[in-house]
C-alpha cells in the first residue's frame, strides 16, 4: 500500500511539511517495500548535496557499469546543474537536476539515495529517504546530534533498509588485517588509543553586515531542520563545519574519521561511560565557534580513547605559510593504539605499521578497498552483515564527536594552570594537555594568565540509554530544536 504525502503529513507529527515540497512523496510501509535489485539490473542513484565530498559520490556511481545516477540533488542550482555533464559524460545518459531531493523519492526507479550535504541534514535526508524504501549512503558524521543519529538507525531497522555511513577506512583490507592481527594479541593488552586531527584550520574571517545569499540558493532549504540565522562570515559553503548551528567542528569533519578507526582497534561497540573536554577557538577572532584546539578523552573501562584537534600550525613563526603542522608520534591525522609489547601507528586510511616499544617496525599493511562498492554489493546480498561502515557502526563513532563536543560547550573558562589541577588525576589526559598546551605557547596564546580555555564538565553516561547521568543541560543538548517543517521523525514516537 502507497500512501499520499499530503494523506500521510494529515496523519503524523513528524511530517516534513506539505508546503516544504513540490510534488507528492510516498512511503513504504514495512511489509509493501519492493525486493532487492536483479543482480543483472542497474542501481538507480539519486545523490543529494554534490559540492565538495558530493562530487566523489557521483564519479563513483556514474562510473559503475551496476549503477546510475537518476538525479542531481543541490539547493544551490549553480552547484547542482553544474555537476551535470560530468556525470553524464561518465555514465552515457544525462541525469536529472532537481533543487529539493524530497521530490524524487517517490520515484521507484531510485533505489539509492546517497547524501553529502551538511551535518544538520544528515538525518533527515537519510531517515525520508529509507521512510521511502531507499538504501542509503549518508557522509560522516551521520548525525548533527546523539540522538538522531540513533534514529537513523531505528528507521533502517524499521525499514528493513541498507544504511552505509561514509568512513571509507572500514572497507580497507590492510586496517581489516591490522585490527585482526591486533585482537589476536601480538602485542598484548590495548592500554589506550589516541587520535590526532593536526590539520591547518585559518580564520575564516568575520563580516560587518549580514552574508547576502545569491539567488540560485534556496537558503531557506538549506538551514532545512537547524535555525534559519544571519550568517557573518564570508562563503556560506564548507565554513559552516565551524558553526555549532550546522556544524561539528574539526572533530566533527576529519576527525570523525580517525575516532572511528580508534574505537574499531580499541573493540569498543558502545559510547564512552565517561568523557571530558578542553579547549578553544584560538589564536584568531573570527565568525566561527566551534573549537580550533581541543582535547577530550572517553574513559572507557578496558583502554581509554582520547582525541587531539590542533587546526594551527606549529608556531607563530610557521603561521606565514601556515606550515608545517605538529606530528605526535608518527601521527598528524591519524590514530595510535598503545599495547603493552609495541603500537600501532595509522597514518592514513590505507596504511597501519606496528612497532615495538623501542621503535622498530615489525609489521605493516597498505591497501585501500571501495566503500562505495561495498554498499552496492550488500545491496545485491540484502543484508547489512555485509556492510563495512553499517549505520549503527557511524552513530557510535559519530556520537562520540557529540558527546565531546557537548563538554567543550558546557564548560567554563580556565587558564592552564586551572585545567592542569582540574585533570590531574587522569596521568595521559594531563601529558595530552601538556603538549597541548605548550602547542599554543608556541604560537604566542595566553592561556597561563587569560581564562581563554574552556574547561568542560566531567560527564558520565548511561550508555545502553545514551543519556547523561543527572546532567540536564547535557541531556537537552543530545538533540536540538527542529525548524517546522524540517522535525527528525522519531521511529519509537
Amino acid at each position: 500500500m502507497f500512501f499520499h504525502r499530503r494523506d500521510f503529513l494529515k496523519h503524523t507529527a513528524f511530517g516534513i511539511g506539505a508546503a516544504a515540497t513540490a510534488g507528492p512523496v510516498h512511503i513504504l510501509r514495512a511489509d509493501d517495500r519492493p525486493q532487492s535489485s536483479s543482480p543483472n539490473e542497474k542501481l538507480g542513484v539519486a545523490v543529494v548535496g554534490v559540492g565538495g565530498r558530493g562530487g566523489s559520490h557521483l564519479e563513483a556511481y556514474s562510473s559503475r557499469k551496476d549503477t546510475e545516477v537518476l538525479y542531481v540533488c543541490d539547493c544551490d542550482e549553480s552547484i547542482g546543474k553544474g555537476r551535470l555533464a560530468g556525470v553524464g559524460e561518465r555514465q552515457g545518459r544525462m541525469p536529472e537536476y532537481v533543487k529539493d531531493f524530497r521530490t524524487i523519492l517517490d520515484d521507484p526507479a531510485v533505489d539509492l539515495v546517497t547524501t553529502a550535504t551538511p551535518n544538520h541534514w544528515h538525518a533527515l535526508i537519510s531517515i525520508l529517504a529509507l521512510q521511502a524504501g531507499k538504501h542509503v549512503y549518508v557522509e560522516k558524521p551521520v548525525s548533527h546530534n546523539v540522538w538522531e543519529g540513533r534514529q537513523i538507525v531505528h528507521w533502517a531497522r524499521k525499514m528493513n533498509r541498507l544504511c552505509q555511513c561514509g568512513t571509507q577506512s572500514r572497507s580497507s583490507p590492510s586496517l581489516k588485517a591490522a585490527q585482526a592481527w591486533l585482537h589476536e594479541g601480538h602485542l598484548g593488552k590495548i592500554q589506550y588509543a589516541i587520535g590526532t586531527c593536526y590539520k591547518p584550520r585559518k580564520s575564516i574571517g568575520k563580516l560587518d553586515k549580514p552574508l547576502v545569499i545569491p539567488p540560485h540558493i534556496d537558503y531557506d532549504l538549506w538551514c532545512g531542520p537547524a535555525a534559519k540565522v544571519d550568517l557573518y562570515r564570508p562563503r556560506l559553503h564548507y565554513d559552516w563545519h565551524w558553526d555549532w548551528n550546522t556544524g561539528n567542528g574539526d572533530m566533527g569533519n576529519q576527525g570523525i574519521h580517525q575516532m572511528d578507526i580508534a574505537r574499531w582497534f580499541l573493540g569498543e561497540s558502545t559510547l564512552s561511560p565517561q568523557v571530558v573536554s578542553v579547549g578553544g577557538r584560538l589564536g584568531y577572532e573570527d565568525a566561527g565557534n566551534t573549537p580550533n584546539t581541543q582535547t577530550v578523552l572517553h574513559l572507557y573501562e578496558k583502554a581509554p580513547l582520547i582525541f587531539e584537534t590542533r587546526g594551527l600550525p606549529e608556531s607563530k613563526e610557521a603561521q606565514k605559510e601556515w606550515k608545517p603542522m605538529d606530528s605526535y608520534r608518527g601521527s598528524q591525522i591519524g590514530v595510535i593504539i598503545q599495547c603493552e609489547q609495541g603500537y600501532l601507528v595509522i597514518p592514513s586510511y590505507t596504511g597501519v605499521a606496528a612497532y615495538t616499544n623501542d621503535g622498530e617496525r615489525i609489521q605493516t599493511w597498505s591497501g585501500g578497498g571501495d566503500h562505495f562498492g561495498n554498499l552496492v554489493d550488500a545491496i545485491r546480498t540484502g543484508r547489512k552483515e555485509d556492510l563495512n561502515g553499517e549505520i549503527l557502526e557511524g552513530h557510535l563513532s559519530s556520537a562520540l564527536c557529540h558527546t565531546g563536543g557537548i563538554s567543550h560547550q558546557l564548560g567554563r573558562p580556565a587558564t592552564a594552570k586551572e585545567v592542569a589541577e582540574a585533570i590531574s588525576r587522569h596521568d595521559l589526559f594531563a601529558d595530552s594537555f601538556d603538549r597541548m598546551a605548550h602547542h599554543l605557547r608556541r604560537n604566542e596564546v595566553d592561556i597561563d594568565n587569560q581564562p581563554v580555555l574552556s574547561l568542560g564538565p566531567w560527564l558520565a553516561m548511561d550508555v545502553q540509554a545514551e543519556r547523561f547521568l543527572n546532567h540536564e543541560a547535557a541531556n537537552a543538548m543530545l538533540t536540538r530544536d527542529y525548524r517546522a517543517g524540517y522535525v527528525v521523525p522519531d521511529a519509537l514516537a
